[in-house]
This record gives C-alpha cells, sequence and structure tokens, in this order.
C-alpha cells in the first residue's frame, strides 16, 4: 500500500525532473529560435516570434480545455472533488500567463507587419475577448463562500467560457481577417517550411507543453494549502510544506 509519504516522494521528483528537462529545452529553443534557424523569405528576422506566438496560443487554448474538462469532472457527482477544481484553477492561470504571452507576441509582429500594435481585427478581438473572459474567471474564483461554492460558481463559467475557443479558433474563416490561418497544420494551405525551422516550431510547442504541466502541478499544490489554510490552520498548512520540502 502506498503511503502519502511516499505518494510526495515521487510528486516531488517527478516535478523536479519535470523542471529541469523543461528548463534545458527552454535553453534549446532560444538558441534554435534566436540564433541557429534561417530568417524567412518574406517575414525575414521577424518569423523568430512564432516560436513563441504559436505555442503560447495552442497551449493557452489546451489550458483552458484543461479548465473546462476539470470543472465538468467537479460538477459530476461521481467524480465531485475539490482536487478537480484546484486543475481548473490551477490550468485557467497558467492559461491567462500563455494568452498573455501570445497577445504580446502578436502585438510585436503585428507592429512589423502591419505597422501597428493593434487593430479591431476579428482572431485579436476574439482573442482579447477570451483573455478577458478567464481573467474574470479568477475573479470569480477569489469571492468569498465556502470551497465548493467556489467550485461550483467556478466551474459553471468555466463550461461556458470554453466555448469561445472553437469561435477564437475559426476567426480567420468566418470573418475577413489580416490575420494569416494555420500555415502548418491548416487545411488548404502549400507552405513549404525550413526543415530547422519546423523543428524550432515543433520544439517551441514539446517545450510550452511541459512548462504548462510543471506549472500547473506546482500551482494546484499551492490551492491545496491555500484551502489547508483555511480549512485547519496555517501551522498545519506549514507542517504539511515543510515534510514535502524535507523529502
Amino acid at each position: 500500500m502506498t503511503t502519502t509519504s511516499e505518494r510526495n516522494v515521487t510528486g516531488t521528483s517527478f516535478t523536479r525532473g519535470l523542471g529541469i528537462v523543461t528548463l534545458l529545452g527552454i535553453v534549446l529553443l532560444v538558441i534554435l529560435g534566436l540564433f541557429v534557424s534561417p530568417a524567412d523569405v518574406n517575414q525575414g528576422e521577424s518569423v523568430r516570434i512564432m516560436y513563441a506566438h504559436v505555442p503560447g496560443a495552442w497551449l493557452a487554448y489546451l489550458a483552458f480545455i484543461v479548465t473546462g474538462v476539470s470543472s465538468a469532472a467537479y460538477l459530476w457527482k461521481r467524480t465531485r472533488s475539490l482536487t478537480w477544481d484546484r486543475f481548473a484553477g490551477a490550468s485557467a492561470e497558467v492559461g491567462v500567463l500563455f494568452m498573455g504571452i501570445s497577445l504580446v507576441t502578436g502585438s510585436l509582429w503585428g507592429r512589423i507587419t502591419w505597422g501597428t500594435y493593434w487593430t479591431w481585427d476579428a482572431r485579436l478581438t476574439t482573442t482579447a475577448f477570451l483573455f478577458v473572459t478567464y481573467v474574470g474567471y479568477l475573479a470569480v474564483r477569489g469571492l468569498g463562500g465556502s470551497h465548493h461554492q467556489r467550485a461550483r460558481r467556478s466551474a459553471v463559467l468555466a463550461l461556458l467560457a470554453v466555448l469561445e475557443i472553437p469561435l477564437v479558433h475559426f476567426s480567420v474563416r468566418l470573418w475577413n481577417t489580416l490575420h494569416q490561418e494555420a500555415s502548418v497544420a491548416g487545411r488548404g494551405t502549400d507552405v513549404t517550411m525550413d526543415g530547422l525551422m519546423l523543428f524550432s516550431l515543433f520544439l517551441g510547442v514539446v517545450v510550452f507543453t511541459l512548462m504548462y504541466v510543471w506549472l500547473v502541478l506546482h500551482r494546484q499544490r499551492a490551492l491545496a494549502l491555500q484551502d489547508m489554510v483555511e480549512d485547519t490552520g496555517l501551522d498545519a498548512a506549514l507542517a504539511a510544506r515543510r515534510a514535502e520540502a524535507a523529502v
């Protein structure tokens, strides 16, 4: 039978190893993205923004989908647990971070390509609305009430908010937008990308995914400790944190 202490040791070792792999991947991505991969024929050096912009956008989608799935798992009576709620909250926080990265890098690319940091293009507008929606979701999580009251109201909002993702993704097809369609995974595209550029983009997606997992694992632990502080007091929470750090 696996004890709580053994699970803590396994979990801590995994996250430490994952953190090291993620850090090494970030270093490799920076080297390839900024110094090794070639410039684009049309976009020139600005194409390097893609290695952060595209992974950031896709991981924001993934994070918000995980928030929706975790929220649904909490609302379902058979799987109802505050663990699902904490994973939903942690994933949403990381998703907001990645969406922010996507918006900032997209604005930088727009300044170079379109001559302006922002335009009320359909893709940009729907993305900004999605970002604000999840900032609002995090604000709702911070309202008063019991843990389960927080979880219920947050779960309902998450299930409504996740419906915005298809609207954002398909906005370039639904409306006449400045933003280009997907160059690599999009249907009907005829794009030839340099092998090193494609590898760097793929590496960016992998590294951002690992970073997402690492951040969510740590953040949901922090949320669990916050709940413990409210339930059993600060001393018990600190004792649990010291026990985890000592292994």
